[in-house]
């Protein structure tokens, strides 16, 4: 069926959704074939995309064509029947979260849902401790206000890795039509997940703690973003002592974001509330997190001005904090091991390996983790896990990035710091002095549609056949993740990682770029670290490398 007749078959639908059927009219030409040139597919985060009409956008009937694919799947496990539900602040989020409880009540799936907006890792304690077989947490993340999405999880609260995934996948692949998917959403199979829990799941992040502190003198400026870490976050803070003040108009659950300007803590805009009520308190931290509160983004008071720190420095800093307290109090395990990604700063695992740890090393998504940290169970102790992108998980009593444990540690972090009179920039520096000055960007090329996604694979396809060369530079070894195949001199050998298109440059300094296609947004990614002596040199290369790869794909 072309994307004519799709859309000619949602036009007819007599009882669509009078909303989308209104934007069904109005679309010309082109916006029907984006609308319906494909199904909506799971990506690296399952499925994210534009809400609206069609078949390649999230709406209600593309959420229970997912679910009916889901339950199958859940069914043919043959164990419990049960799946934990929530959702966060963008629109039509609880409504989705109800109806794709309703399918799943009507397969005769027991249900259990949050009575309002939960964060991910909450999600994913609930899938643990309900011996749930698997989850859905409606969220587009960080994303804007526009997309809408929808992750899920398996019986461990780690979302479904590639290969469970395409076992959902073709289950959805066999529904043809949108519309006559039965669901009941009074069913009494779903169960409600009121603020009780709330309770048990905070008891299980603080003990996470180091280091006991008497003394909480520091003023921790804290925004949701109009997101799920809301109801959350404050309480879990103000309960342990720390002077926690809440960025108010942020607070408000609002699916038009209408207090900020973005709502991805990987941007500088995303900050500008909390960084004003910051300014106007003598704030000595600020912590904002997304949507649905699995990332954390920091800005440190120090010298008088506040500094941003990227989600690389946030996670090396975090873990040498774990790592040498731990140390110091004879908590190290010897077995103990740390998780990062193939684009995550190379500091990670310098430190973790200074502190005796196993690193492991693998794909950006916290379900390739999440995996990992299920592998070791009984011969290995789980001690933190990271990617670049803002998320990190320091107890894996859950099995997703979780923004909760990550600002309970900052906060018990610069204040321990402050004990001893510097903040953590000045641990930052010591870290640095220690293992080098490792400097991280990410490029981002956003490229949307039709047109972006062939311009996408056309520059994949040009780098993968012609190397991306930097001047004074010596390439050593290339990894082609969709080939599974890692090239050097002496060589080609095989890349044990899960199948990928992605692509990695390491040359001889000890610096790297990936180019990766977003799994969860229209863009192609272009990571890059490099190393120096000092930070201005490390500033200096990284910058050459910017230039000459913007210089690259201005050409191609």
């Amino acid at each position: 069926m072309d994307y004519i007749q799709k859309y000619q078959s949602w036009v007819n639908y007599e009882a669509l959704d009078s909303t989308l059927k209104t934007e069904l009219l109005q679309m010309n030409d082109a916006q029907k074939e984006d609308a319906f040139y494909v199904d909506i597919e799971f990506g690296t985060g399952g499925i994210r995309g534009l809400m609206g009409a069609g078949t390649n956008r999230v709406n209600v009937y593309t959420i229970m064509r997912a679910t009916l694919g889901f339950s199958r799947y859940i069914l043919s496990l043959k164990r419990h029947k049960k799946v934990a539900i929530s959702y966060d602040n963008r629109l039509n989020s609880s409504a989705f979260a109800l109806r794709a409880a309703g399918v799943l009540a009507a397969q005769g799936i027991e249900v259990y849902i949050t009575k309002n907006l939960r964060p991910t890792p909450y999600l994913s304690y609930m899938v643990r401790t309900n011996d749930c077989d698997g989850g859905i947490m409606i969220t587009a993340s960080h994303n804007p206000k526009a997309y809408n999405g929808y992750k899920v999880y398996d019986e461990t609260g780690c979302q479904l890795v590639p290969r469970l995934a395409d076992i959902v996948i073709q289950e959805i692949q066999t529904i043809e039509d949108y519309f006559q998917i039965p669901f009941d959403e009074s069913s009494p199979l779903i169960h409600w997940v009121d603020e009780a829990f709330d309770q048990q799941y905070l008891e299980q992040v603080k003990t996470i703690q180091i280091e006991k502190l008497d003394k909480k003198p520091l003023k921790f400026v804290y925004s949701p973003l109009h997101g799920a870490g809301g109801p959350i976050v404050p309480n879990l803070l103000k309960s342990l002592g720390y002077d926690v003040y809440p960025v108010e108009s942020q607070m408000v659950n609002d699916p038009n974001f209408g207090a900020t300007a973005s709502s991805n803590p990987e941007e500088k805009l995303a900050y500008e509330g909390a960084l004003a009520l910051a300014k106007q308190i003598q704030g000595d931290l600020v912590l904002v997190t997304d949507p649905d509160a699995d990332r954390l983004g920091v800005m440190v008071k120090h010298q008088g001005k506040y500094h941003f720190l990227s989600g690389n420095q946030t996670a090396s800093l975090t873990l040498y904090y774990v790592l040498s307290r731990k140390q110091a109090h004879g908590l190290l395990p010897k077995n103990g091991y740390v998780f990062t990604t193939n684009v995550t700063t190379p500091l990670i695992e310098k430190i973790a390996k200074s502190f005796d740890m196993t690193v492991e090393t693998t794909l950006t998504g916290f379900k390739f983790i999440g995996e990992k940290a299920k592998a070791i169970e009984g011969s290995g102790v789980y001690v933190f896990g990271c990617e670049e992108s803002y998320g990190s998980l320091i107890s894996d009593f859950v099995r997703d990035k979780d923004a909760v444990q990550a600002v309970y540690m900052l906060c018990e972090m610069a204040t321990f710091m402050a004990e001893k009179h510097q903040t953590l920039i000045d641990l930052l520096n010591t870290v640095y002095e220690q293992y080098g000055y490792f400097v991280e960007e990410t490029l981002n090329l956003n490229l949307s549609g039709i047109e972006g996604k062939k311009r996408i694979e056309s520059l994949m396809t040009y780098f993968r056949n012609n190397r991306l060369s930097i001047k004074n530079k010596e390439i050593v070894q290339i990894d082609d993740v969709l080939k599974q195949q890692t090239w050097r001199k002496t060589g080609v050998e095989p890349l044990n990682y899960p199948v990928s298109n992605v692509l990695k440059f390491y040359y001889r300094d000890g610096s790297w770029i990936v180019l990766r296609p977003s799994g969860t947004e229209p863009k192609l990614k272009i990571y890059m670290s490099v190393v120096g002596q000092t930070k201005a040199m490390a500033e200096e290369t990284l910058e050459n490398y910017k230039l000459t790869v913007q210089g690259l794909l201005g050409q191609i």
